[in-house]
């Protein structure tokens, strides 16, 4: 499982390098044929991790209600971030993988609630459900990499 660990702990360097040298007003931009932004994505990162390996494990998150509330699954970007705000959003991206792998090494995540994915995918178990996320996160690293082309 330690790959997987590496791989989370990777694309999200990937995702923060992508995020150098942009404004506030650049990672809240929307371009056109795009439904959501650079924010919304990095926040959407961490909200769908936690909501994966804890929530479904019936374990509380470790990021805030409201970051949840408005940026899991079926969400769009309602939420202007304050420069401090997305500060700790980035804490966040980069301290829970660390996190993950020892709450997964100490054996917290007994109980797994199965989960189909929107891709079709079932999720059964911890194991499975770090695979997807990190095949997620792919996902969006992309979106925010294709949404820069247009700032």
């Amino acid at each position: 499982m330690n790959i997987q660990f590496d791989v989370l702990r990777k694309s999200r360097e990937l995702v923060l390098k992508e995020l150098e040298g942009l404004t506030l007003e650049q990672i809240h931009t929307i371009p056109t044929g795009f439904k959501n932004n650079i924010a919304w994505n990095v926040a959407h990162l961490v909200v769908t991790q936690q909501l994966l390996h804890y929530k479904l494990s019936g374990l509380n998150c470790l990021c805030p209600d409201n970051l949840i509330e408005l940026h899991k699954k079926g969400t769009s970007p309602t939420k202007t971030f304050t420069e401090e705000e997305f500060e700790e959003v980035k804490e966040l991206l980069i301290g829970l993988p660390d996190t993950l792998q020892e709450d997964f090494e100490a054996g917290i995540f007994e109980n797994y609630n199965e989960y189909p994915t929107s891709t079709g995918f079932v999720l059964t178990s911890i194991e499975t459900a770090i695979s997807f996320n990190n095949f997620h996160e792919g996902i969006h690293y992309g979106i925010i990499r294709s949404i820069k082309k247009f700032l």
